[in-house]
């Protein structure tokens, strides 16, 4: 993609902000026309002869591939679990292919397929079929893995952007940019973090509980690259609908809060890789807050704002009493971070 004069990959266009939307729309989209692919969401869904199935797939490239937390197998297997689950979905299997680089330490690559093991086990999700391949050392930094994952619909769900209407509300589950400010930290050495650490979960539990006890939910979606603020972006832009957030009930843990502002990093802006945003009817919102929080991913959920008539934009109600606007990510405040 073109930018300050240069036709080249940029570590911009994976940030998941504006650069990734337009590699997305002006590059895949042009060539891949799928009218499956075009609806742009977490997971494809389609139908089979009995109920419909969703499939999805992810690359993980995070740097460093340990950070407090987790680590890139329990990533690799929490991001495809979660794309599914904010779907709608019950995850069965996955993928798993593995590209390493000549020199990595067998005990690494050990510690990385029992994290993936581990994290599958809590998920409910069995690894069917996978794929390895190593390069010459210094063309690949250590190791990246790439998950695909299927699921099935759970019957009588439909979520969906033209279900979102003006009156619904905004729902998270629980504290923002764990996972962005744990591998930054982890990153650059840093040690003024204290103890934060990576938010990484498989979502699959706390959603299927959302799915089961609130039928007025409008859509999910994971808040990874990009953040709250994006992911809330993209929902109002598709649905034409604004979306209006209360700094206030956002919630934050001080550790997050407190590197994020020594940094000038926004919180609404950092990977979390646990985190999940719903739009809900009003009538059910607050007994979905209930739900969530009767779940141990989901202690700390609130609402936090509220579906407005617009033109697809998003606010900030302010804690000083001001509005901002928040648009997708632009830049790159860190890349890899997934």
């Amino acid at each position: 993609m073109k930018e300050n004069g240069s036709d080249i990959v940029l570590l911009a266009h994976g940030d998941g902000g504006a650069l990734t939307h337009e590699l997305i729309n002006t590059l895949f989209l042009r060539y891949f026309g799928s009218n499956i692919l075009k609806k742009l969401s977490d997971a494809a869904v389609f139908s089979v002869n009995q109920g419909r199935m969703a499939i999805t797939t992810d690359s993980f490239v995070v740097d460093p591939p340990f950070f407090p937390g987790g680590d890139v197998g329990k990533l690799a297997v929490c991001g495809t679990v979660n794309d599914l689950a904010v779907s709608g979905a019950r995850p069965i299997y996955l993928t798993a292919s593995f590209i390493l680089e000549e020199g990595l330490p067998l005990a690494d690559l050990e510690r990385i397929v029992q994290s993936m093991a581990g994290a599958c086990g809590v998920a409910g999700v069995e690894i069917v079929t996978g794929d390895t391949k190593v390069v010459e050392k210094g063309h690949l930094d250590k190791i990246f893995i790439n998950t695909t994952g299927i699921a099935y619909i759970f019957p009588g769900v439909d979520l969906g952007y033209h279900r979102i209407k003006p009156g619904d509300k905004v729902l998270v589950n629980g504290n923002l940019g764990q996972h962005g400010i744990a591998v930054l930290c982890k990153r650059y050495g840093f040690d003024f973090a204290g103890q934060v650490m990576s938010d990484c979960a498989p979502l699959n539990g706390i959603t299927s509980l959302l799915l089961k006890e609130i039928r007025g939910i409008k859509i999910m979606r994971d808040l990874t690259r990009g953040g709250l603020a994006t992911a809330a972006k993209e929902i109002a832009s598709a649905c034409g609908l604004d979306i209006w957030l209360d700094e206030d009930c956002i919630p934050v843990d001080a550790g997050v809060k407190g590197v994020a502002e020594m940094l000038g990093l926004d919180p609404l802006y950092l990977a979390n890789e646990g985190k999940f945003m719903s739009i809900v009817s009003p009538e059910e919102a607050g007994k979905a807050v209930a739900v969530m929080q009767e779940h141990a991913l989901g202690r700390d959920a609130s609402i936090i704002g509220e579906v407005k008539a617009g033109e697809g934009n998003v606010y900030l109600s302010t804690s000083l009493g001001g509005t901002k606007f928040l648009d997708l990510l632009a830049g790159r405040p860190l890349p890899r971070i997934c």
